[in-house]
């Protein structure tokens, strides 16, 4: 049985108590039979119920699970075991898990099963079993112990999980700290370091071997250290910490202003076990400022900065060109000058969005230039912050708009002229956009297709079949001839092709699909009319092979009928040649 008995106690399954219990002592021997077999009944009627509960549980668990004897024999093992492994479930069952992994981590798991004997359960076990495909597949086991009805270890329920995406994240996170270009540290909870990058050591100015495995207290001094333990505190309470002050001493001794962000670091049952500590250098903020000065100054496209009330602080070149006025024009102005009231307040909303986001993307600005021109343009902004990490202002960059807008409508104007019915959907099939190819191919009116589902007008099999199209443009970019036979306003069925191609936004990324269908009403009547043409071809050819066999017969009966007179004059030649 897959459900003992204490188990069913703990998810609230228990036999029923015996109804002749207080009884028991006064009762006969047919009595006594009565209770036995009204107590056997119950069991096993419980102990199936459970048992069909198990094989369910199992069956439907999204995690590989397996069910082993003593002997780490398979008894049984869900489908995510056999997509795991990628082996038949006749492969598995029946087998020792010994064929699956290498011999040292087969006594290691047998040992495991003496640890379920003893203690119910194990957990966090490595096994690399070997795939279908001899891929050695990393994974975690954990196991409780599988009981017979009087509570007797007999096997153990093991659940394993596939390590590789989590090997795969800490090798990235590894990567990311390794590479990162900020002085970046793992630490435990007592302050120990455990890991750090090179940045750490140019920083610092120590080796590896001086810093891996030491307290951070031995380079922060006495009041720094209880602060940086009450920052791990904070990470483990709330997760993070921010903007703590720290002078760790360099190998030369120098003193070196930082702050210090931290995160927890949690293990596979998120727990926290660390922190990951990013440090920063503040002798480099000045430099970084003169930097990103330099950055704006020089970027090819309108950059500026501005307070959070809007004034414009720093302006590049850029700005200059695009608008057409003076630095000193833009400069300790409010962006209101430049825009419109209703835009004024919209470019507040976004100031308040950067707050609260850090960032605020393609919000639409069509800011006045010095000759009066409205210029449209998208503004992606970010937040500029102080020393302490607090949100100052907004560093924004305007793009033009007006070429691709241009684009855009030459699009659009592509689109509707198109003789071919041409639409345009988003991911989900909602038509955004359709020529008048499409209203005369339908004979809908345009508020009956815009922002309508394309689903709408075809069946639920060609609904998939399009949204798998869609799929398909977002990953190669194209799909071609995708059979839809939408319905029209009257009902009729109208086969069409489709052939789509993606719709991308500024930046590239597919957010729909322009799609060309093809009537092919005409083509399939040719090809109807061509069926028949054959057809009555093929008549005409029958009917001239009889005429054929009919003269062919004649002429040969004439050449019999000339071979037969031929003879008798042959015949009667001879006669009148005798009678001479």
């Amino acid at each position: 049985m897959l459900w003992d008995r204490p188990a069913q106690r703990e998810r609230g399954f228990s036999l029923p108590t015996n109804p002749f219990a207080r009884r028991s002592k006064m009762a006969g021997p047919r009595e006594l039979a009565m209770q036995a077999k009204v107590m056997e009944s119950e069991r096993r009627r419980v102990k199936s119920r459970g048992s069909l509960d198990a094989d369910i549980i199992i069956a439907n668990a999204p995690d590989p699970v397996f069910v082993s004897d003593l002997e780490g024999k398979i008894l049984q093992a869900n489908d995510a075991v056999s997509q795991l492994l990628g082996f038949r479930q006749d492969e598995v069952l029946e087998q020792s898990l010994a064929r699956f992994i290498s011999p040292e981590e087969t006594r290691e798991f047998r040992a495991a099963l003496r640890e379920v004997v003893e203690r119910g359960v194990m957990r966090n076990v490595v096994l690399n079993p070997r795939s279908a495909g001899g891929e050695v597949i990393p994974t975690s086991l954990n196991a409780s112990a599988l009981r017979d009805p009087d509570g007797r270890a007999i096997g153990v329920i093991g659940i394993l999980r596939d390590m590789r995406e989590l090997d795969k994240a800490r090798a990235y996170a590894e990567s990311l700290i390794k590479n990162a270009p900020d002085p970046v540290f793992v630490s435990d909870l007592e302050g120990k370091i455990l890991q750090a990058n090179d940045a750490v050591f140019a920083l610092l100015g120590f080796r590896p071997d001086e810093l891996i495995e030491q307290s951070l207290s031995r380079i922060i001094s006495s009041a720094e250290t209880r602060e940086f333990l009450a920052a791990l505190r904070e990470v483990v309470e709330r997760g993070v910490t921010r903007n703590a002050r720290l002078n760790p001493r360099s190998a030369s001794g120098e003193g070196i202003p930082t702050t210090l962000n931290a995160s927890a670091l949690h293990d596979t049952d998120g727990k926290v076990i660390g922190a990951i500590g990013i440090l920063r250098d503040m002798r480099e903020l000045d430099k970084a400022r003169a930097y990103a000065e330099s950055l704006i100054k020089n970027a090819p496209d309108p950059v500026f900065v501005s307070d959070l009330e809007g004034k414009i602080l720093q302006a590049n070149d850029a700005v200059s060109a695009l608008l057409g006025f003076r630095p000193d024009e833009v400069l300790e102005q409010s962006l209101s000058r430049f825009i419109s009231p209703e835009e004024t307040r919209e470019f507040t909303a976004a100031l308040r969005e950067v707050v609260e986001r850090g960032v605020t993307r393609n919000a639409r600005l069509n800011p006045r230039s010095a000759s009066g021109e409205g210029i449209p343009t998208t503004l992606n902004a970010s937040a500029l912050r102080d020393g302490d990490g607090r949100v100052i202002g907004a560093l924004g960059i305007l793009r033009d708009m007006r070429e691709l807008d241009k684009a855009k409508a030459y699009a659009e104007s592509l689109i509707k002229n198109a003789p071919d019915p041409v639409f345009v959907s988003d991911l989900e099939g909602k038509i955004l956009q359709a020529n008048d190819a499409v209203f005369a191919l339908l004979g809908f009116r345009a508020d009956e297709l815009i922002e309508q589902s394309l689903s709408r007008i075809i069946s639920p099999a060609e609904a998939r079949a399009f949204l798998a199209a869609l799929r398909e443009v977002v990953e190669r970019g194209v799909t071609r001839n995708a059979h839809l036979n939408p319905r029209s306003a009257s009902g009729e069925v109208i086969p069409t092709t489709l052939n789509a191609s993606a719709l991308r936004d500024p930046d590239g990324k597919v957010i729909g699909a322009i799609g060309i269908l093809r009537d092919m009403r005409e083509y399939e009547q040719v090809v109807r009319d061509l069926e028949k043409s054959k057809g009555e071809l093929q008549e005409k050819i029958l009917d001239l092979e009889k005429f054929e066999e009919v003269v062919v017969g004649r002429e040969l009966k004439m050449i019999a009928l000339e071979k037969e007179l031929e003879s008798l004059r042959k015949v009667v030649g001879r006669s009148k040649g005798d009678s001479v």
